[in-house]
């Protein structure tokens, strides 16, 4: 069995069940050393032999990790260009929102859902019924989906992108540009700003985490979570009127976040 050939593909489903590059890789290295310690002479379907074998892998991890005291974990490296890239092509939002599911759910949600594995294969994987992964799948659905959003999502999410675009950019007259007059900046921790140009100054000098942003329904309502590798550091709320933003929190303290419902947009 060439293992290599399958390497990329298994590095991609371990991020993300596991959403770090790391644990993820750890994973592939944990799959290629139970390979080798199989015989796999009659092995028909490779690919999915070692799909099998990974998602067992992870699931091991994933409960593993729900079983222990939560560590916050560092700012990624300046050199962690790698895990910046995998983030980007899995979608920050999605990382987040899987990353707040229970183990079997994530497991069965990415399986079926992302590579569209079949239930009756999900089962024995996660050690339930084939009724049961449906049941795992569509619980873990409905949470990546959130609610319906309001009516006005749609054009909210147009201000919103703006807003991001100008933050990007960190000129300070395109931002001033998608801020009401009045507009208000409010964050844990920290004192209010109120003003167009005082909070576009603001955003000018801290904005530059606004290229790890992604869109995510935030308690409901289009917004968005600051995810540099994949793990949720800040969700942002935001209050529009008359096409601007009139307003918007910055969500960072843990207790905060995790009270905080989150669903991709």
């Amino acid at each position: 069995m060439d293992f290599e050939a399958h390497r990329e593909q298994l590095t991609g489903v371990a991020y993300r069940m596991l959403g770090s590059l790391t644990d993820a890789e750890d994973a592939v290295q944990e799959t290629w050393l139970r390979m080798a310690r199989t015989d796999t002479s009659e092995v028909r379907n490779p690919a999915g032999w070692l799909r099998t074998v990974l998602s067992r892998v992870c699931l091991d991890m994933l409960r593993q990790r729900a079983r222990q005291e939560p560590v916050e974990e560092p700012d990624p490296a300046p050199g962690a260009d790698r895990e910046v890239l995998f983030a980007d092509e899995v979608g920050r939002a999605l990382l987040v929102v899987l990353d707040r599911l229970g183990p079997d759910e994530r497991v069965a949600f990415v399986l079926h859902d992302v590579f569209a594995v079949p239930f009756d294969e999900i089962a024995p994987i996660v050690g339930r019924t084939t009724a049961t992964a449906k049941k795992l799948a569509s619980r873990a659905r409905a949470k990546v989906r959130g609610t319906s959003p309001s009516p006005d999502a749609a054009g909210q999410r147009r201000v919103i992108e703006a807003f991001l675009a100008a933050s990007r950019t960190g000129d300070l007259d395109a931002i001033v540009a998608v801020l009401s007059p009045d507009v208000v900046r409010r964050a844990d921790g920290r004192p209010e700003v109120r003003g167009a140009r005082h909070v576009a100054e603001e955003i000018v000098v801290f904005g530059r985490n606004a290229r790890f942003a992604d869109f995510a329904l935030v308690d409901g309502e289009p917004g968005l979570v600051i995810a540099p590798d994949g793990r949720l550091r800040l969700a942002i709320r935001f209050t529009i009127s008359r096409g601007l933003v009139a307003g918007y929190e910055l969500i960072s303290s843990p207790a905060r976040l995790a009270r905080t419902a989150l669903a991709l947009a």
